[in-house]
């Protein structure tokens, strides 16, 4: 049991050691034990306030009450009181869950489980969260992660510590495992040695849930063929993280050769051709990467794979769109190119019903919420007379067929699909660029400029108008 203490108190020191090393401006260091009651965190919580205390270190309970079972109010009750007899801060939140969200009751718990411990460590200046995860849960997470099939990010099991912005509602709260290395026999032990009262949650035996499946029926029939087992899986969970690591630094060196400098029309682009030049599995690993570089989800290897598939073979001109669940995927001029997902456009239809009709009345500015953007009116040389301007009736209205445009006197009048082509603007982008008719003349395209017809020699104000996209 000592040793198994002493790897907690190394573990936690030098977790710790990434957040208490810096200045505190004068404040107590805190950390917070997510406290359910159970055998697990009622350990953690002994084991984190016999560390805290000699370190002068504030220690916080939390407890999250979900309400879905009837011994809930039991529970709070029981954390309430151990939590303040120890010393511990107490705080709690009662949440709602709703399981329409397609993960189930114990993904939509997990959410609001982690928004709710967030949201306390926030509210309290606690920016160390410890949860009781331990060396059985770290080998039923790898078990099941190789059942789904699941690559060397999910074979590496859980991180002894790391952000998670998605879960906590912030990216300064570090979530931390100090138990990790010990088995849930030993947690049993220290409970017992200690006289810890915890409480059971029937759900934890519903064999209905994948990971109590595992405990309860698995993980037994495992550990008596296999003894030390978990321990065993554990390692192997650490050499699937150096892997990881190994993977992450190749597809950083990657990406950055790959990536065009700069947005392109409102997205993230690499370069086709060095994609092609790479590996499957090397090209793989670095859109595996680039996706997560931009808050996506993982895509799967079957997607890559017709990812892959239609980005190489299509034809040079085609204007080919892949659909990812958070994202779009065009190609254009050996550039993949990653936009937020938008509605795909409707070819039937009618652009003028859609339209809006303005006049301007001296505004820097008029939103068009339908259109996602905003048009600046801007003093200016080069622009149409300011008094003309007052004057006409005027509509914002999407692009269709048949418009030309001409840019300068010396130039040609062209289609906007030749100047769309000649300002390497993409073909999905020009979709959502509007004009601005007057009468039956184009006065304004956005992303090209106005028709040098209506630019004014005439002494007086002049306004250049520009179109303003809001920000996705």
């Amino acid at each position: 049991m000592r040793a198994a203490i002493a790897r907690f108190e190394r573990a936690l020191g030098e977790i710790s050691a990434r957040v208490f090393n810096r200045e505190q401006d004068g404040r107590r260091p805190a950390m917070a034990v997510a406290y359910s009651g159970g055998l697990d965190s009622g350990v953690l919580l002994q084991l984190a306030w016999d560390y805290a205390q000699p370190r002068g270190i504030a220690l916080h309970a939390l407890h999250v009450h979900h309400g879905l079972s009837p011994h809930a109010d039991a529970w709070l009750a029981h954390c309430a009181t151990t939590a303040r007899a120890l010393g511990a801060d107490f705080d709690m939140r009662r949440v709602t869950v709703d399981a329409a969200g397609g993960d189930g009751i114990e993904g939509a718990a997990r959410r609001v489980r982690y928004a709710a411990l967030g949201a306390m460590c926030r509210e309290h200046g606690i920016p160390l969260l410890l949860t009781a995860h331990h060396e059985d849960d770290q080998a039923e997470t790898v078990l099941l992660q190789l059942l789904r099939g699941s690559g060397i990010a999910g074979l590496s099991g859980m991180d002894s510590a790391n952000h998670a912005p998605d879960l906590l509602g912030d990216a300064t709260t570090l979530m931390a495992r100090p138990i990790l290395t010990l088995g849930r026999a030993m947690l049993q032990e220290i409970a017992g040695q200690r006289q810890l009262v915890h409480v059971e949650d029937p759900s934890n035996q519903d064999p209905r849930h994948a990971r109590n499946a595992l405990r309860a029926q698995v993980m037994p029939v495992l550990e008596s063929h296999f003894p030390g087992f978990a321990g065993r899986f554990a390692r192997s969970a650490q050499h699937a993280q150096a892997a990881q690591q190994l993977l992450v630094d190749l597809a950083t060196q990657d990406l950055a050769e790959c990536m065009e400098q700069g947005e392109i029309a409102g997205g993230s682009a690499i370069r086709l051709d060095r994609l092609r030049e790479m590996h499957v599995a090397r090209g793989d690993n670095m859109l595996r990467y680039w996706f997560g570089s931009r808050g996506m989800r993982m895509p799967s290897t079957a997607w890559l794979g017709e990812l892959r598939s239609q980005l190489l073979n299509a034809k040079a001109d085609a204007q080919l769109l892949v659909r990812h669940a958070d994202c779009d995927l065009h190609r254009h001029r050996n550039r993949i190119v990653m936009t937020p997902r938008h509605p795909l456009p409707d070819p039937e239809r009618d652009v003028e019903a859609e339209a809006a009709a303005f006049t301007w009345s001296g505004q820097d500015c008029l939103p068009f919420a339908d259109f996602g953007g905003v048009l600046h009116f801007t003093p200016s040389g080069q622009g149409v007379d300011a008094a003309w301007l007052r004057g006409q009736a005027l509509k914002l209205q999407s692009r269709s067929g048949g418009w030309r445009l001409k840019l300068a006197a010396n130039r040609s009048t062209r289609s906007l699909k030749y100047h769309y082509q000649a300002a390497d603007i993409p073909a999905w982008e020009r979709s959502r660029l509007p004009l601005v008719v007057c009468g039956k003349d184009l006065l304004f395209a956005a992303g090209l400029g106005l028709d040098c017809k209506f630019l004014s020699a005439a002494p007086g104000p002049r306004i250049a108008l520009r179109w303003q996209a809001d920000p996705q």
